[in-house]
């Protein structure tokens, strides 16, 4: 598939079906982990070796598709699979372990996310590295309108994806179990502005790449996290009611959704 930019665009069709098979199935079944865990998706184990555990193998993946090809040194490649790497090298390794308390993550919400993680960087690695037109990267790629841009929104949504983070991590002093409406940030606009952020990040990606692998990588984010900005904000309704309602926040994107 690799070497096969037909199989390739069938495997990105494919991914991109799925996401919207799994934006409409997450409408119906709560994701079990974080604010909404339940017991029902089976065995669980920490929730900071949960995420180790699903995030850095996209980040392992990407790091042996990089060292077969012979791009690997090429400036603007290396340039996209270091700021893709950023993100999953914080999420994967400095982010859980900041977190607190002792929630649990189930075992088969890992295994989903290391499998879907795996197929990502097939998808960007796979065009970055293997089968993007050869001169489609040069240097002044550096410079393009699309690249400024994607780059500028990456940093973005990165800031207020790990600012967001941290307004929820704390919360809660050390004991307490109950729950609290964040605020501050783009929490002022969104109620899970954590996920506004990665969502921004990973659009920006897909400008900055221009190619149909990181836009196909920009709707699953979106299919897999505004399903869950949406029971997030049912879940603060029930629990806060015009504490929450009189905000008017949006659920994921400020003033639209």
């Amino acid at each position: 598939m690799l070497h096969d930019i037909g199989t390739f665009n069938i495997f990105l069709a494919a991914m991109a079906a799925t996401a919207v098979v799994v934006y409409v199935a997450l409408h119906f079944v709560n994701a079990g982990y974080g604010m909404m865990y339940t017991r029902r998706w089976g065995p669980s184990i920490d929730n900071r070796i949960g995420w180790v555990l699903m995030e850095a193998p996209v980040f392992i993946a990407m790091c042996v598709l990089w060292c077969f090809s012979d791009r690997q040194f090429q400036p603007v490649p290396l340039v996209i699979f270091a700021l893709f790497q950023l993100h999953y090298f914080q999420r994967a390794f400095i982010f859980p372990f900041f977190i607190k308390g002792k929630s649990l993550m189930p075992l088969s919400i890992i295994v989903m996310g290391v499998i879907f993680n795996v197929l990502n960087a097939v998808m960007q690695g796979g065009w970055l590295f293997y089968l993007s037109p050869a001169d489609s990267y040069d240097i002044g790629w550096l410079f393009t309108p699309q690249f400024v841009a994607g780059v500028t929104v990456f940093f973005m949504g990165m800031a207020i994806n790990i600012n967001s983070d941290s307004i929820i991590r704390n919360l809660r002093r050390p004991g307490d179990n109950r729950h609290y409406l964040p605020r501050g940030g783009m929490f002022n606009y969104v109620s899970s502005a954590n996920y506004f952020g990665e969502l921004l990040e990973w659009t920006g990606f897909a400008l900055l790449t221009w190619s149909w692998a990181g836009a196909v990588f920009a709707l699953w984010t979106f299919a897999n996290l505004a399903p869950r900005a949406e029971q997030i904000y049912k879940r603060y309704t029930q629990e806060f009611g015009d504490e929450f309602t009189r905000l008017k926040l949006h659920r994921i994107i400020p003033y639209i959704y």
